[in-house]
């Protein structure tokens, strides 16, 4: 799962940046509104974290021009105003949840993990297919009784694919949803990736998962 986060506090940006990468998301980043406005309405992201008061162009004008330009990726908001009013102004704008600074992280991943599961009803925290299952809140991987032992990468590659079985994902969608605005989109780290995964799940099961579609990308399922 790929997340914006639109903050110019700093310290919060690093501390959420590090926190959500350790729970396993793709994290991109911007300090103003401009910025994270470019990135939210170029980009296709699972979720956007956004601060209200921002330079440059506020939270809520960034709401207002995602949702205008059709996007309906879920948005948390953050403010440091409690007013019933605000809080009613920026859901209007477009805003799906709302959260007042300060705040615990953990309330934060509970919150962006249920507008996570919002978009697609049948999305849970532990995603079955055959013999394999992923535990996206403990982290775990499992083939019948075997764990298996995923990089944080490969984990999040692999839920990618087991959350969108039968549909051919491109390599420009893999690496949309999977790696941040930084990776090389001309380097062979798909191929490497799926090729580790395929080791792990695949290679002693009669059943093959995970599928090339030549010239178009890959699909899983069986």
């Amino acid at each position: 799962m790929r997340i914006l986060i639109v903050e110019d506090e700093k310290e919060i940006l690093n501390f959420l940046k590090v926190s959500l990468e350790a729970e396993c998301f793709v994290v991109d980043m911007a300090e103003d509104g401009e910025g994270g406005s470019y990135l939210a309405r170029t980009n296709d992201y699972d979720l956007i974290i956004l601060d209200n008061m921002l330079p440059k162009k506020s939270g809520r004008e960034i709401c207002e021009e995602i949702r205008k330009d059709g996007k309906n990726v879920p948005i948390l908001m953050l403010s440091v105003k409690s007013e019933t009013t605000t809080k009613i102004d920026l859901l209007n704008a477009g805003a799906d949840d709302y959260l007042t600074k300060p705040f615990s992280f953990e309330e934060l991943l509970a919150r962006a993990r249920a507008l996570l599961r919002r978009p697609k009803q049948i999305e849970s925290e532990t995603i079955r297919v055959k013999d394999l299952s992923l535990d996206t809140k403990k982290h775990l991987a499992k083939k019948g009784d075997r764990e298996i032992y995923l990089t944080r990468k490969e984990f999040i590659l692999l839920e990618y694919l087991m959350r969108n079985p039968g549909l051919v994902l491109s390599r420009g969608m893999i690496m949309e949803h999977v790696w941040d605005m930084h990776a090389d989109p001309f380097s062979n780290t798909v191929e490497s990736h799926i090729l580790n995964i395929r080791k792990k799940i695949d290679s002693k099961s009669k059943i093959k998962l995970i599928h090339t579609v030549p010239g178009r990308g890959y699909k899983f399922g069986t």
